[in-house]
């Protein structure tokens, strides 16, 4: 299949597709002629994903635990079937936000409920279908990572941790398999206009910092998706849809020490936030 064709005519699976980025990307690939499965770990919010599709393609809605490597295999499963044919593009989108305290303040309870999530949650993923995409020869996996994954901005260390591995799982995989007729994008936004700093577990000061933020610098959900489908047409690993992302990619291997200086201050306005 060529690879400008992935994004068109696919039968997909979009987790974490009741909201946000993963909504945007549930309709633009119904919007590219495709089949959508929507799973979510809110079945009802999936199933609004769903009507929103509506008469664009066929579209289905699952409820999916991605911390669950069961609820993954259930969902792969059911997939083909709701398709009738194999899934050629997975979007391993479910995530959450956690942020606001130091490491060795938040509680474990915190970190491992953001690595089930965040990182276990694109392992399953990843584990579950890049077996089955390698049997049909030809396909896509877009993992949504974010500018974390390499900012490691302060207070915000199981966010930063989880989204650094789905960036090297990404890397790792697209190695793999690079012969093999099936690209791999790594999604890497700022902020993005969703609802993950109010359904997070992030402190007051530093989710009023956060919202701020998203209202002056955040960028649409469609938008991020769009860009996103086009870089896995083109064979693109890396999406850094925005500017601040591409600026501090880059100041962060020029000038890594007086990088780090900047983080460090940053860290210090968000506490007195």
């Amino acid at each position: 299949m060529p690879s400008n064709k992935r994004s068109r005519q696919a039968k997909a699976v979009v987790t974490g597709a009741g909201s946000g980025i993963g909504r945007a990307f549930a309709l633009e690939i119904a919007a590219r002629g495709g089949q959508v499965v929507c799973a979510d770990i809110r079945a009802e919010l999936a199933e609004e994903t769903v009507r929103l599709i509506g008469r664009l393609g066929g579209a289905h809605a699952l409820a999916c635990d991605v911390s669950r490597l069961a609820d993954v295999e259930t969902l792969a499963d059911e997939a083909e079937r709701l398709l009738g044919a194999p899934v050629d593009l997975v979007v391993n989108n479910a995530g959450v936000g956690i942020g606001g305290k130091p490491v060795g303040e938040i509680g474990i309870e915190d970190w491992q409920w953001t690595m089930g999530v965040n990182l276990w949650g694109v392992i399953h993923g990843c584990h579950v279908f890049a077996p089955r995409l390698r049997r049909l020869g030809h396909g896509g996996i877009i993992n949504v990572a974010s500018a974390a994954s390499f900012a490691a901005a302060p207070l915000m260390g199981p966010y930063n941790v989880t989204k650094a591995g789905v960036l090297a799982l990404s890397e790792t995989l697209a190695a793999e398999l690079d012969d093999s007729g099936i690209a791999v994008t790594a999604l890497c936004p700022t902020f993005v206009k969703t609802n993950i700093v109010r359904d997070g577990r992030i402190a007051d000061g530093s989710s009023r910092f956060a919202s701020t933020l998203m209202r002056w610098t955040g960028v649409s959900a469609d938008g991020v998706a769009r860009k996103t489908l086009n870089a896995l047409d083109r064979g693109e690993l890396y999406v850094l849809p925005q500017l601040d992302a591409r600026l501090v990619w880059r100041s962060k291997r020029l000038a890594p020490v007086t990088y780090q200086r900047g983080a460090a201050l940053i860290g210090r306005l968000m506490k007195r936030a």
